[in-house]
């Protein structure tokens, strides 16, 4: 196996754990375990963070993957990645202020963004992992060129 194939496996298991961990950070809180819900939720953002690290890295050094499906399909796996990708971006500056307002002891308002963030992230970390299903498992797709290579 190269980089090419194990980055995307390695960042999706990341993007993954962190979903998960928020599920048992909510689970801790609902249950009144401030401490285990505020350790969970790091590790959590912290899974978050590597995640975007490899998929970052990967970006500019490896490239990423075209669409390797059938042309019939292109259009629609297109309309998704997009909406995919809003939403992360979302779910990325809704997870900040939510762990902003935590760190500055802001906890009703805390509260409200959590909430509505952990959903958000949810959502994200279940259509990134349809991506990768569908560009490395399904439908495997090519290489595209490095941006650092487009660059220079």
């Amino acid at each position: 196996m190269d980089w090419y194939n194990v980055l995307p496996a390695i960042s999706t298991t990341f993007i993954a754990l962190s979903a998960i961990l928020v599920a048992v950070g909510w689970n801790l809180i609902i249950r009144k375990k401030r401490e285990a819900h505020e350790k969970v939720m790091l590790a959590a953002a912290a899974a978050a963070l590597i995640f975007f690290i490899i998929y970052l890295s990967r970006t500019i050094f490896v490239g990423n993957t075209e669409w390797g499906g059938p042309d019939s399909l292109k259009t629609v796996y297109l309309i998704f990645l997009l909406f995919h990708i809003v939403l992360a971006a979302v779910a990325a500056v809704f997870g900040i202020t939510t762990l902003t307002l935590a760190f500055r002891k802001r906890f009703a308002k805390h509260r409200k963004w959590g909430r509505t963030t952990a959903v958000i992230w949810f959502v994200t970390a279940i259509t990134g992992i349809t991506v990768y299903v569908l560009l490395y498992l399904v439908y495997p797709g090519g290489h595209t060129k490095p941006v650092i290579d487009a660059i220079f």
